[in-house]
């Protein structure tokens, strides 16, 4: 058992269990989080999570889950996804709207391609983004 002595202990852990448990090589392929908190169902995270459930559902892929979860701290950006794929650095899309979620999940998820357009943050560490 890993010892906890600080915070940034804590978050590393969580990130590794985590990533065990929402992507496995032998099921899942990728994970979408729409975050939900507050400020984004505010923004229209409800609107982009029923486009990508859409998207996935027209799409028949079963490697993909899609999950919401709370804020992470990106309010200036909401709403916000994080698309997560075996092997990659998680990405964080945000100022999303049902077509842009659309066509994220095209690009990235049915292509491989980074929708840089709609790129906030690439990486394991969100609560940067507003450092930038």
């Amino acid at each position: 058992m890993e010892k906890i002595r600080t915070l940034q202990d804590l978050l590393d852990l969580r990130e590794k269990v985590q990533r065990k448990t929402s992507l496995r090589e032998d099921g899942y392929r990728a994970c979408i989080t729409v975050h939900m908190g507050t400020c984004g169902i505010a923004s229209g995270a409800r609107e982009v999570i029923n486009a990508v459930a859409d998207a996935l559902a027209e799409s028949g892929r079963i490697d993909v889950r899609l999950t919401n979860s709370g804020c992470i701290g990106a309010c200036e950006f909401e709403p916000v996804m994080t698309v997560e794929t075996l092997g990659s650095q998680p990405v964080l899309y945000g100022y999303l709207d049902a077509e842009k979620a659309r066509e994220i999940f095209r690009r990235h998820i049915l292509e491989g391609q980074v929708a840089g357009e709609h790129l906030v943050y690439v990486g394991k560490e969100p609560s940067d983004v507003n450092k930038r």
